[in-house]
Parts: structure tokens; C-alpha cells; sequence
């Protein structure tokens, strides 16, 4: 889909609907390349922005005969060498960040987007239709909204928005890491009081136990959701960071090539000083994210020791009475208690009271 946007009033105007079906009608003309179909098809005013949203070759041909440019390809624009995502060509900027869309949920979708500056004209160039297109489109055609001279405020609006977005997002993920980290070291110690009775000295419980099943279906939903935020910081740096070297290749160019007003200039100075403190806070939140892991890989295995100490104490308390009736099993016709009436009795109840004393014990010194 192409979209055209001209200049009035320092504020954008989106090209009439019927101007811009009059030069889709005559796409299938411009591939034939002539100059007089490329001047019938020009637009007045000129366009300040260009947005090609999964583009067709058709609407591709026509912004490259109407600006003179070659855009890239999808192929090209997912490349991450650093040379093919800043550089200039046939007088223009071509500058490809990664974005972001799908943020609303755990599983953001990283989409390539390029912004060609030539002249006072932007090309956008997308796969994907993020909100902060969305958003930004809205607030710029208002009749009081964002003030748009060239298209490089256009551009720099966009970067504005894209930031503002991640910010959001970051801003929802600290506050739901926090509520995992709240599960992680807080719910159990809730939980202790169980039964009426609260946890002991040693901080085990002495009430009634969770069972092991739903103890571990619980660490590992904790375990699948820090990872979602894990991918969901990793994703967002990256496109901190194609934002920071987008805007830092910008700014280098543009004192020999030309002179910026001092406002965009100061704009170009708050999106690197942005891009650069939410990509420190995106950093915190994935040591946070990684501290939580290792916290939540450390408390199942704790829950695995307790299994292993149960197993332990059993196998310790049953091991009197195995050795009491090991003795009686023995074949001896010179046992003493053998033709014993009550020798029977005996032996169970010596069996009985060989694992009730141990259990005890260990039940008094919180082993259990």
C-alpha cells in the first residue's frame, strides 16, 4: 500500500483519495518508463512522505521515477551488516532499523524499516504496520498536531514515536517483572501459614505441604514467563539500538551536508540521549530477568532436596525395623522366642517402635 502525505500549513495532508487512485490507475503506464506518464502522475504540492507499507512493484516503480532512487529490497533491508542498513546514494540517506510490532503481548514480531531522506522528502519503507505509525499519522494530520516542515520532522516524529512506544513497553514489563519477582521470593513465605499453624525455626512448614506436582507445574509456568521477558528485552534492545546508530549515521551527515533548524538538531540530541537511557533500563531489566532464573532454578532445586530428604529420612526410619526382622527371619530352631506364644507380637511391636522413634527424633529436630 502506498500512502502519500503533503505539507500545508506545516502540518501533513494526507494526498486526496481521488488524486491517488488516478495514479494507481496509472501504474501498469509508469512501468513502461515514459517521462510524460512519470510528469502526468506528479502530485500537487509535492509529497513530503512517501509510506510504502508491503509495497506492490508497481507503487515501488512509481517512487523510484518520482524521486530518482533505487529502494531496497526486502532481502536487502533484512540485512544486518552495518553497511547495508546506513548509506548513501544518488544524493539520498538510506537508514534501516529494526522495529517492533505485536507489543501488546510476550512475542514481538521484529520487522526491518528503512527511512530514505532526499531532498525535503521521506520514504518509509515496512513489512509491518506498528502503532507507532499508527499513532504518529493521527497526531500529525490534526489541524493542531505535530508540526511537519520537511521529511526529516517526519522522520524524526516517527523515531519520536517508536521510542515513545518502547518506553511503554518497557515501563509494563518492569512492573510485571516486579510481580514475578514477588511470586518468585515472596508467595511462599505467604503460603508458610498453613493449617493454622505457622513455619517453624528452620523456616519449614509445619502445617499441611503443597504437593510436589503443583509446586513444580507453578516453577515452571514462573520459568516460561521469564523467558518471554527475557525475549521480549532482547528484541526491544535491538531496536534501541538500531534506533541509536540510525540517529547517530544521521547526525554525523548532516553538518557537510546541510544545515538543520537548531529545533531538529536539539530533537536529534534527545532521540540519542532517549535511545541510550531506555537501552541502560533495558539492560537492568534483563539482569533482573536473568538473577530471577537463576533464583527460580535455585528454588526447584530446593524442592528437589526436600523430595531427596524424605526419601532419606524413610529409608533411615525403616531401617531398624529391616534389621529386627531380619533377625527374626532367620531359620534357627535354637532361637529363644521361636515356641514363644507372644513372640509374634513382640517382634511387630519392636518393628513398630524402631520406626516411631527415629520418625520422632527427626520430627523434632525439623528434619520433617
Amino acid at each position: 500500500m502506498l500512502r502519500l502525505f503533503s505539507r500545508e500549513a506545516d502540518h501533513l495532508v494526507p494526498v486526496d483519495a481521488a488524486v491517488l487512485g488516478k495514479i494507481r490507475s496509472s501504474l501498469p503506464v509508469l512501468a513502461e518508463g515514459g517521462d510524460e506518464d512519470i510528469r502526468a502522475a506528479q502530485v500537487t504540492p509535492a509529497p513530503i512522505w512517501f509510506d510504502l507499507t508491503n509495497p506492490e512493484p508497481q507503487e515501488i516503480h512509481l517512487v523510484e521515477k518520482a524521486l530518482t532512487i533505487a529502494l531496497p529490497t526486502r532481502d536487502e533491508m533484512e540485512e544486518i551488516e552495518l553497511s547495508a542498513r546506513l548509506y548513501q546514494e544518488d544524493g539520498a540517506e538510506f537508514m534501516t532499523m529494526t522495529a517492533l510490532a505485536g507489543l501488546d503481548g510476550d512475542d514481538p514480531v521484529k520487522t526491518p524499516v528503512t527511512f530514505i531522506l532526499k531532498g525535503q522528502s521521506l520514504v518509509t519503507i515496512r513489512y509491518a504496520d506498528p502503532k507507532p505509525f499508527v499513532a504518529f499519522r493521527a497526531r500529525a494530520c490534526r489541524p493542531n498536531g505535530l508540526a511537519c516542515v520537511s521529511g526529516e520532522t517526519v522522520m524524526l516524529g516517527l523515531l519520536e514515536a517508536i521510542i515513545d512506544r518502547l518506553a511503554d513497553v518497557l515501563e509494563r514489563a518492569g512492573n510485571e517483572i516486579d510481580a514475578v519477582s514477588r511470586e518468585v521470593f515472596r508467595a511462599r513465605s505467604v503460603h508458610g501459614k498453613t493449617g493454622g499453624k505457622t513455619v517453624g525455626k528452620t523456616g519449614s512448614r509445619a502445617g499441611g505441604k503443597e504437593k510436589a506436582g503443583a509446586t513444580s507445574r507453578d516453577l515452571q509456568a514462573l520459568i516460561e514467563q521469564i523467558g518471554r521477558k527475557g525475549d521480549l528485552m532482547t528484541a526491544t534492545r535491538e531496536s534501541l539500538v538500531s534506533i541509536s546508530r540510525l540517529v547517530a549515521y544521521h547526525a554525523a551527515l548532516e553538518a557537510p551536508a546541510r544545515k538543520t533548524a537548531k529545533d531538529a538538531r536539539q530533537r536529534i540530541k534527545l532521540l540519542q540521549r532517549d535511545a541510550g537511557s531506555l537501552g541502560d533500563h533495558a539492560q537492568f531489566l534483563q539482569d533482573k530477568i536473568n538473577f530471577l532464573l537463576d533464583a527460580t532454578l535455585g528454588l526447584i532445586n530446593l524442592e528437589q532436596n526436600q523430595i531427596i530428604k524424605i526419601f532419606t529420612v524413610a529409608s533411615v526410619a525403616f531401617l531398624p525395623p529391616t534389621l529386627v526382622a531380619s533377625i527374626y527371619g532367620m531359620n534357627f530352631q535354637s532361637m529363644p522366642e521361636l515356641n514363644w506364644a507372644v513372640g509374634y507380637p513382640m517382634a511387630l511391636g519392636i518393628m513398630l517402635l524402631s520406626a516411631l522413634l527415629p520418625f520422632l527424633l527427626f520430627k523434632r529436630k525439623g528434619w520433617l
